[in-house]
């Protein structure tokens, strides 16, 4: 049977607007950069993208090497969305990325003119779309010229293929001379991806996160959780389920320290005086000051999509969390 979505998914997500455009992101979205590869379960990345969508999380967010394999997401995505969702498309906002290692040769990385229209044109292939509402240039490239690279995410909106663009991984002085070309352009620039959670404070620490909200730019925070650290997963040390026992390319053993577990045990007391999980607890201090558009999650199983909607409404703090949460992450002496 086809699926039918809530008719109430709208009644209780919160929706942002992203910088000074008129497009709104839910204030959580679903990152599909883990568990939608070739490895993963049909049958569970469905259940995710239904649970999130039933739940008012409209934006689905990928990149062209998510997997594994490079590219398998979009395509799991793209089945899911054209055999069971496509009624829903205009009510979806869907995201990709090129600027990792793709394919083989000189082609397949970085930010030539080249391969993001040649990417991009693939992810389209995979999700079998005409468009996609954001298309962002996934990390920046010192050896390509940054104009070339912007005008290349100009071109593709004006073909059609994105509506809107934006930049990940850009610090706030890339992101300043990326904005200006664009600007220049009429671009409609409109967002930054960047790694934020309790734990990594680059954009606060680079000023990025300032300068986005005083120029009209929107934000929206990768890795929010830090990899499941900021989950009540590695309270009692590192379980066999884990993604470091399974996995270890992106969250190492060493990562979960004698130091890290004491900060993980007092926040998690923080949460729970919040009457929040220790995860829930993290995802609302990104979006605390209205400076951050979207947070992206990440999930394995729909209930864990469920427990982190649950923050809509519940993301404002006293100074005297506040102040406790930066003496347990060690911010404070």
């Amino acid at each position: 049977m086809m699926y039918q979505a809530n008719e109430n998914r709208y009644d209780n997500m919160n929706y942002n607007r992203c910088g000074n455009s008129g497009l709104k992101l839910p204030m959580v979205s679903l990152g599909l950069w883990h568990n939608f590869g070739s490895n993963a379960s049909y049958e569970n990345m469905k259940e995710m993208c239904f649970t999130a969508f039933d739940n008012g999380i409209t934006h689905f967010d990928l990149a062209n090497n998510y997997g594994p394999v490079n590219g398998a997401a979009e395509e799991n995505f793209g089945r899911i969305l054209n055999n069971e969702m496509l009624t829903y498309r205009d009510e979806m906002l869907i995201s990709t990325k090129a600027g990792y290692d793709m394919w083989p040769g000189p082609y397949g990385d970085f930010g030539s003119k080249k391969y993001l229209v040649a990417s991009l044109d693939q992810s389209l292939k995979r999700m079998n779309l005409d468009y996609v509402d954001i298309y962002y240039h996934h990390r920046p490239d010192t050896e390509t010229p940054l104009e070339e690279t912007m005008l290349a995410l100009d071109g593709i909106v004006k073909s059609g293929k994105a509506l809107y663009v934006g930049i990940s991984n850009y610090n706030k002085e890339q992101t300043e001379a990326a904005m200006k070309i664009l600007r220049d352009l009429k671009t409609p620039f409109i967002i930054n991806q960047r790694k934020y959670s309790l734990f990594e404070r680059n954009i606060e620490e680079d000023g990025l996160k300032q300068f986005a909200a005083e120029n009209g730019c929107g934000i929206i925070a990768f890795c929010p959780l830090a990899q499941g650290i900021l989950t009540d997963k590695y309270l009692h040390g590192i379980p066999e389920d884990s993604r470091i026992a399974k996995d270890g390319r992106f969250l190492k053993e060493n990562d979960i320290s004698k130091e890290r577990l004491e900060q993980i045990g007092a926040l998690n007391s923080i949460a729970a005086e919040r009457g929040q999980s220790l995860a829930q607890m993290s995802l609302s201090w990104i979006l605390k000051d209205d400076e951050v558009t979207s947070v992206l999650i990440g999930a394995s199983k729909a209930s864990q999509i469920r427990e982190n909607v649950k923050i809509i409404g519940h993301t404002a703090f006293t100074e005297e969390e506040l102040k406790r949460i930066e003496i347990a992450c060690g911010r404070i002496l």
